[in-house]
């Protein structure tokens, strides 16, 4: 069986669960209590990302397993992935190069990298520069799960707001006036998209999207095919952007991994065709033609927590709380 290490799992069960379905997984994460490691196969606490030992360790268990691919579900190790795949030592990382992984992971450098390539991107300048209209989002340019994001409604609370987080390095961008979607897409390890999927954000927090529905939306389809494609992306991607009122589509982030909505695009997802399944096939050689648009609309998923038992050895007890867990499913 095609083995998949999957690496910062945290708790994304959801995704590790899901890949554990077609493939052996090796869950990776320095954190021992990582509950999302506790659905793969095989669980192994390597060291931090900034720690020199900490590609040597994916390699050992690349070999140990017979890794197929390498699938991160944070952005803290996506670069380094790049960097240690453009050196030959982690060929098998689904990661884009390291030049669009930096890019990606600073939103201003993303904004720019947008514009070049003639994609959509909302007015985006840095502190001391004239924002051309007002009001706008203060925000981190290495931020994630939407924290320390800020309305200014001028130029005097914009300034204010970068003084205030001077040391988060800022960006100051158009507040798109608008609805937002997030398109969840897939490419292959030639960089063509193989899926776009685009939802609505019902609502989120903390940066995670717990409501959405999955949309028949062609210019979003068309959208995320066209922005994963110009930035040469493998492997799982996550396109946010806005249709403003007055100047329609604005890519606002790019995450070049899966999304805080993994349920969405499982959910929506022809027979065979998660992404998953895609990747377990993708990493065992096989090249899967690209489907963009085909996949099922007007689905919607709402998210809630669970948890497990561990014992006095760390190891899962199996006992829940309810068996089985909320009520029986409608017949």
């Amino acid at each position: 069986m095609t083995a998949i290490l999957l690496t910062g799992v945290g708790k994304r069960y959801d995704i590790v669960s899901a890949f554990a379905q077609h493939a052996t997984v090796v869950a990776a994460d320095p954190n021992p209590l990582a509950p999302a490691q506790y659905a793969a196969h095989h669980r192994v606490a390597v060291p931090l990302i900034t720690d020199p030992g900490y590609v040597p360790a994916l390699r050992a268990l690349c070999d140990e397993h017979g890794v197929g691919a390498i699938v991160p579900l944070t952005d803290l190790d996506i670069e380094t992935l790049a960097r240690a795949r453009e050196e030959g030592l982690l060929p098998e990382a689904l990661v884009p190069s390291a030049r669009t992984a930096t890019a990606t992971y600073d939103k201003y450098e993303a904004h720019l990298e947008l514009q070049r390539l003639g994609l959509p991107s909302p007015p985006t300048v840095l502190p001391g520069e004239e924002a051309p209209s007002y009001p706008v989002m203060v925000k981190p340019r290495r931020g994630s799960g939407a924290e320390s994001i800020h309305r200014a409604s001028d130029a005097g609370e914009a300034a204010f707001f970068c003084r205030y987080l001077r040391e988060k390095d800022v960006m100051v961008q158009r507040l798109m006036d608008g609805p937002e979607f997030s398109i969840d897409c897939l490419s292959d390890p030639d960089g063509r998209c193989v899926n776009a999927i685009p939802r609505s954000m019902l609502e989120s927090r903390g940066g995670e999207s717990i409501k959405g529905t999955v949309l028949d939306d062609p210019e979003l389809v068309d959208l995320g095919r066209r922005v994963v494609e110009a930035l040469g992306a493998r492997g799982p991607c996550t396109v946010q952007v806005f249709r403003d009122h007055e100047i329609g589509l604005g890519i606002t982030d790019v995450n070049t991994r899966f999304g805080g909505a993994f349920p969405a695009p499982m959910y929506a997802a022809l027979e065979g065709r998660t992404y998953p399944e895609l990747i377990v096939r993708m990493a065992a050689g096989e090249r899967v033609e690209p489907h963009a648009g085909e996949y099922r609309a007007g689905v919607t998923f709402t998210r809630y927590y669970w948890q497990l038992e561990l014992d006095a050895e760390m190891r899962p007890t199996g006992r829940d709380i309810v068996e089985p867990p909320g009520p029986p499913a409608p017949r």
